[in-house]
């Protein structure tokens, strides 16, 4: 495969040790349905270290035609019929403002997103950051599919992380046994079995000769036998010493899901609960909603507390997502949490509210395939909750998510197709999105036939 140096101003120097292979395309069908498409756009991006999507998508919002990159094929298609020397002068372009470092020109350099939206690109050679124009169109297709982060980075992560809980836990330990030994002091100084020290002092001030006399065998035993009784006094095994050492050691959400263990065995021995009484979630879409009878709250329900409560801090997407992951439950689960907490309470106008919280989203069916449908489900799911009238703003808000990039045409119709065949398919939704789904299936036709 023909190499070539990356960047224009670097292609006469044949030492340059950062290289990319050269172009190839090939003209694909013919009338209006011609394509051209980009055969090695996969190594391209490889060399670039950027997603093969950023590149496809520039090239499509410079020609003003349609493009799309399949994930799963690796195929980059350009709606209509492209010279190579073009499309390679746009690459160019594209490299100049995404790729090299604007300090040094050095091609190492890594996509950065930071709390206030903004893209920048932080070299590896010289430490320059530089800022992107937020102008440019591909702009707002990064910052709605940003770049997966290194796997290094994630690792390091994961060890501090781990170093602080163990830290918690050793300090959790500590305090646990300070309080063991507190315990164990007054416990046996209450017993009247255990000798006191006050006995001691009294022989040795009566100058008698049975100090100088070796203590009896019998005697040591059973003082070490006393203080083997003393270690079992102060280890309290009862219930709510359990519940006290797990939410020492554990977070709130998890300490909770550890006591309804603990609950079970309790319940079976009173007789007053029935493995038959347990409710049975057969749906996916209702995952976490049930509610445990002893008044305490459900792992979902301590989730949507969580995500409540860091929505009403102003926490940016990337946290929201790093705050689910580190949640237990599964990725629907998650989903359903996110959706019910930023539209709750919102009976009408979820289309307008949308636009105001679509980052949340958008991050969230970034993070990894399949979640797109996941989202579909907690719309869903949220709309089975809710009232009839708010139920008949579907179309709208499945336009909406498809008008924003955050859903696609595949999975809208993968869902719809699901729903009106499985078990769900009594529900009115599908009633109320049919219009949106018949001008999705007109469109993409019409668009075709151009």
């Amino acid at each position: 495969m023909a190499l070539q140096n990356i960047g224009a101003s670097n292609s006469d120097d044949a030492f340059y040790r950062y290289k990319m292979p050269k172009m190839v395309t090939k003209i694909e069908g013919r009338g209006n349905g011609i394509k051209t498409n980009i055969v090695n756009m996969v190594d391209i991006a490889k060399a670039l270290a950027r997603p093969a999507s950023y590149t496809t998508k520039y090239f499509g919002c410079e020609l003003g035609a349609q493009s799309k990159f399949d994930e799963k094929t690796g195929t980059s298609l350009v709606n209509g019929s492209h010279e190579t020397a073009k499309l390679a002068g746009l690459l160019e372009n594209f490299i100049k403002k995404y790729v090299q470092c604007y300090g040094c020109g050095n091609p190492e350099t890594e996509i950065i997103i930071t709390k206030s939206q903004m893209i920048q690109l932080k070299c590896a050679a010289c430490g320059f950051i530089s800022d992107v124009d937020m102008m440019d169109k591909l702009a707002t297709f990064i910052l709605k599919n940003p770049p997966e982060p290194k796997k290094g980075s994630k690792d390091k992560k994961a060890l501090r992380r781990a170093e602080k809980e163990r830290l918690k836990e050793g300090e959790a330990a500590d305090e646990e046994q300070k309080k063991v030994k507190k315990e164990g002091k007054k416990k046996s100084s209450s017993s009247k079995d255990v000798p006191t020290k006050a006995a001691k002092p009294q022989k040795k001030a009566s100058g008698s000769d049975e100090e100088h006399i070796s203590p009896d065998h019998s005697l040591v035993d059973e003082e070490e036998e006393e203080a083997d009784n003393e270690v079992q006094w102060q280890t309290d095994t009862s219930l709510e010493a359990a519940r006290q050492r797990i939410q020492q050691q554990l977070s709130a959400a998890t300490a909770d899901m550890v006591m309804l263990s603990t609950d079970e065995p309790e319940k079976k021995t009173k007789g007053t609960t029935k493995a038959n009484d347990i409710p049975k979630i057969d749906s996916p879409l209702l995952e976490g909603k049930c509610k445990i009878e002893n008044g305490k709250p459900s792992a979902y329900e301590t989730m949507i507390g969580e995500v409540k409560e860091n929505l009403n801090k102003g926490v940016s997407a990337q946290q929201m997502q790093s705050l689910l992951g580190s949640l237990p439950g599964s990725a629907q689960e998650k989903m359903n949490a996110l959706f019910e907490s930023l539209f709750e309470g919102v009976e009408k106008g979820i289309a307008k509210q949308l636009f105001k919280k679509k980052g949340y989203l958008a991050t969230a069916v970034a993070q990894h395939e399949g979640s797109q449908l996941l989202l579909l489900r907690a719309m869903e799911a949220f709309y089975a909750k809710s009232s009839s009238g708010a139920m008949k703003e579907v179309a709208l808000v499945l336009k909406a998510l498809y008008d924003e990039d955050i859903l696609e045409e595949d999975s809208i119709m993968k869902w719809y197709e699901e729903g009106l065949k499985g078990d769900r398919k009594d529900s009115q939704i599908w009633k109320n999105a049919k219009p949106f789904i018949e001008w999705l299936a007109n469109a993409e036709s019409e668009s075709e036939e151009e």
